[in-house]
């Protein structure tokens, strides 16, 4: 396991995630971020990587996606000196919301945000932990964009190529930036 974060955060962050095989069903390899939050140190060197990189020029808002883009996106907007946007899952929020429908790996889904979370023209960076198929991001950056926000970038700490997500999103004209990319859905 590493153990300098000084010689590469990526490596020392991707050792910190930890690979369950044939989870939630058989042949897949879930990548579970929690070692990495449990560790304080390790946490640090994850959430420098994103303040560092939106420190200048600074967007108007963080937009994290229910449930593990709360965790990265609510501290990174804390550390940066600006709002958090919750996107949740549909029947989460309590006032007036929009809704966007996506595709799973393992069937579809609803996420909603505040009718009232972006103003038009707002910069917003969309983080979730992970890039799969890409149709949480695209949801929520859809989403953002309806209410006129500009989502300069979506951002995660794991991508899985072989599943297609990050090709379907930056096809799509959206900037990513991710930590650790993993092989092997």
């Amino acid at each position: 396991m590493a153990t300098d974060p000084s010689a590469a955060p990526a490596e020392y962050i991707r050792s910190h995630i930890r690979t369950v095989p044939d989870w939630p069903e058989r042949g897949v390899m879930f990548r579970d971020i929690t070692p990495l939050l449990a560790n304080p140190r390790v946490f640090r060197v994850l959430i420098d990587q994103f303040v560092h990189r939106y420190f200048s020029p600074r967007p108007d808002a963080i937009a994290g996606l229910d449930a593990r883009g709360f965790i990265i996106g609510s501290v990174v907007a804390y550390e940066l000196g600006i709002g958090f946007v919750p996107i949740r899952k549909k029947g989460k929020l309590p006032f007036t919301t929009v809704e966007e429908t996506y595709e799973l790996e393992y069937g579809s889904a609803t996420v909603e945000v505040h009718t009232d979370a972006v103003r038009p023209g707002d910069r917003v960076v969309l983080i979730d932990d992970l890039i799969a198929t890409g149709g949480t991001m695209m949801a929520g950056r859809k989403l953002l964009e309806r209410l006129g926000a500009e989502v300069i970038e979506g951002a995660a700490i794991v991508d899985l190529p072989e599943l297609g997500g990050s090709k379907k999103l930056r096809e799509s004209g959206l900037a990513l930036f991710t930590l650790v990319d993993f092989e092997g859905a």
